[in-house]
């Protein structure tokens, strides 16, 4: 289909839009500027623990996986 975007790895295929798929990974990306910067704008430990979901929080892993989604999705738009 074209401007879609499907991602599969052992399990059922996920689609988005193009549309889509381009905003999520505009917020990924911001999502790990606001992990990284410092300052008052900086996610703070509270919210960083609450997107680890109960895991160990770990700034520069999330950071790190943010920003290599959001390139691989703008790779396949």
């Amino acid at each position: 289909m074209p401007g879609s975007l499907t991602i599969s790895h052992h399990e059922a295929a996920v689609a988005l839009d193009h549309v889509d798929a381009k905003r999520l990974a505009t917020v990924l990306e911001e999502l790990a500027y606001l992990l990284e910067i410092p300052g008052p704008n900086r996610i703070n430990d509270a919210q960083l623990g609450a997107l680890c979901e109960g895991r160990t929080p770990d700034r520069a892993e999330l950071s790190h996986w943010s920003r290599g989604l959001a390139a691989e999705l703008k790779e396949r738009l």
